[in-house]
Formats: C-alpha cells, structure tokens, sequence
C-alpha cells in the first residue's frame, strides 16, 4: 500500500508540475508559455536584436517581427523544457537590413543565460543571475529597481564598457569593469568580443572595486 501511494504521489506531482515540452511558432505569432518567478532561462538566438523585458506576469511571451514579413517567415521561435527551467531557440535565415526585432517578456525575477553572434541584446527590469555573451554587438543591462548585484564582471575585447549605474566609463582595448557588494545578491558575467556594454540606470548600492 505504501509503495502504491508513493508512486501515485510521485505521478500528481509530476503532472502538477508546469510543462510546455516544447513550443515552437513562426515569426509574425506571438509564442506563450507559463513561467515561474525565478525559473532559469537560456536563450541561443541567431544574429539580430533582442530585447527582454521582466514583467509581473509568470509567464514568457515572444514576439518577432521585421520590416518584411514575408521573408522574415522562415525564423522559428522554439520553447522547450519546464516553467521552472526552459531553453528560447531562435533560428532561421533572415536578409539582411530587414530589421528583425525580437521581443522577450518573462517574470521579473529569472535567472538568465544568453548567447548570441552578433547583433544587441538589451535587458530591461531583469532580476537574477546573468551570463550574456556576444561575440560582436552591444550588450544593454539597464533598473531603475532592482540593481542588486554581489558580482559585477563586464569585459570587451575591443570596444568599451560603460557602466554609468557606478559612475564609471571605460573605451579602448582588453577593457574590463568589476564590481562588488556584500550585500548584494546575484551575479552578472557580460562579455563582448568586439563591441559595447552599456550599465544603466540609478546609482547603485556602493561596494568594493577591483
């Protein structure tokens, strides 16, 4: 009798737990998902500009569009895994100068890996851990709420952070800008080789630099 109620037990928590397997849309429709306050969320997107956006929805909405939309048909936008934890594809083959735009909404709280080839990718009202990687572009972090990090790492190859929120502007080769506060709470690793990262919003809480 135990061991029945233990794997009835084990199959309503597995079915209770939130699940999308995987979603996937083309460019020009909206794709929607649950998602939970502080779930974990990678996101492998081909060469374009990004933007994501946290909300007080539990949910991640995507949208894409461009100046054709015709020829921006072919870009798939792909969901899959859990609420708790999801992986965004966005693949495809686009012309160029149709200025493809994408547009990510997700819960405020979220823990965030992204990486992408080139392109820009701005993050707006995001709070969690970060790991955002370019290889040409401009990187974007930018609260006016919730600056709230223990571990600031931002570097370029060639190119130049600026991390206004610190009061600090850095230009030029190999420039790397680092940050600490004990009383902080999360982590943000942002790298570029050749282009921009931009710090934005108000002053934040004091710490110690490296």
């Amino acid at each position: 009798m135990k061991i029945i109620n233990f794997v009835a037990g084990a199959s309503l928590l597995a079915f209770s737990l939130p699940c999308f397997c995987q979603s996937e849309v083309r460019c020009g429709q909206m794709l929607v998902a649950p998602m939970q306050r502080g779930a974990e969320l990678t996101v492998a997107s081909l060469s374009t500009d990004i933007e994501i956006v946290g909300t007080d929805q539990e949910a991640i909405h995507v949208s894409c569009r461009a100046d054709d939309m015709d020829t921006a048909a072919d870009i798939r936008l792909k969901l899959s895994g859990t609420a708790t934890r999801a992986k965004l594809s966005i693949t495809g083959d686009h012309p160029k100068h149709n200025n493809l735009h994408i547009r990510v909404e997700v819960p405020r709280k979220l823990g965030l890996a992204f990486h992408m080839s080139a392109g820009a990718v701005k993050l707006d009202e995001i709070v969690g851990n970060k790991d955002i990687g370019l290889t040409a572009g401009a990187i974007t972090v930018s609260s006016d709420h919730h600056w709230d990090y223990k571990d600031v790492d931002a570097s370029v190859g060639i190119g130049a952070v600026n991390a206004q929120v610190y009061g600090a502007n850095n230009g030029g080769f190999f420039r790397t800008f680092r940050k600490q506060n004990v009383s902080g709470e999360y982590r943000l690793h942002a790298h570029v080789t050749t282009g921009q990262i931009d710090l934005l919003g108000k002053n934040a809480n004091s710490g110690a630099e490296e």
